[in-house]
């Protein structure tokens, strides 16, 4: 297809044959991590660092799905993984076993291109900030957060998230 390499990134650029081309002859892999999760490293990057926790958060709920950052959307408004067939789906928290085995899948020498990654004290980590900063949230808050992430939470194994509660 003649726009194949194009210097287009967006798939809506695209026609549904050339769309159907590109994603036939990729690897898709997809990165998913808990969207509570997201929006603590988000709200710590800087977003909210002149407001409480959960300021931003209502901050995030009154802008909603339209005028939502990329930052705190949900994965499935983002990725289309009902549209896209991926042929892989990597869980934040896991990278460490699972990016080995996606390099050696992909015919790339895995030990020496992956960084040390410690899963288990990034889980840890997540799983205290969580409890700290879901405790700041109102009741009606930690429903709309659910409400607003319910997709996410439907389509992905976020068994441990605060969310889903």
């Amino acid at each position: 297809y003649r726009r194949l390499h194009s210097r287009e990134t967006r798939l809506s650029k695209f026609n549904q044959t050339e769309i159907k081309a590109m994603l036939g002859s990729y690897t898709k892999v997809l990165f998913v991590r808990d969207p509570f999760h997201r929006l603590i490293a988000t709200f710590l990057q800087g977003m909210g660092i002149s407001q409480s926790f959960s300021s931003f958060v209502q901050e995030v709920l009154d802008s909603g799905m339209r005028n939502g950052s990329v930052a705190w959307k949900p994965l499935v408004s983002l990725c289309q993984p009902c549209l896209i067939q991926y042929d892989y789906v990597v869980m934040f928290g896991f990278l460490g076993q699972e990016l080995g085995h996606l390099l050696r899948r992909a015919g790339l020498p895995a030990g020496s291109l992956l960084p040390e990654l410690t899963d288990s004290q990034v889980q840890w980590t997540y799983r205290w900030l969580s409890e700290q900063m879901f405790s700041e949230l109102s009741a009606q808050q930690k429903q709309q957060l659910s409400h607003f992430y319910h997709w996410d939470l439907a389509a992905f194994p976020f068994s441990s998230s605060f969310l889903s509660d």
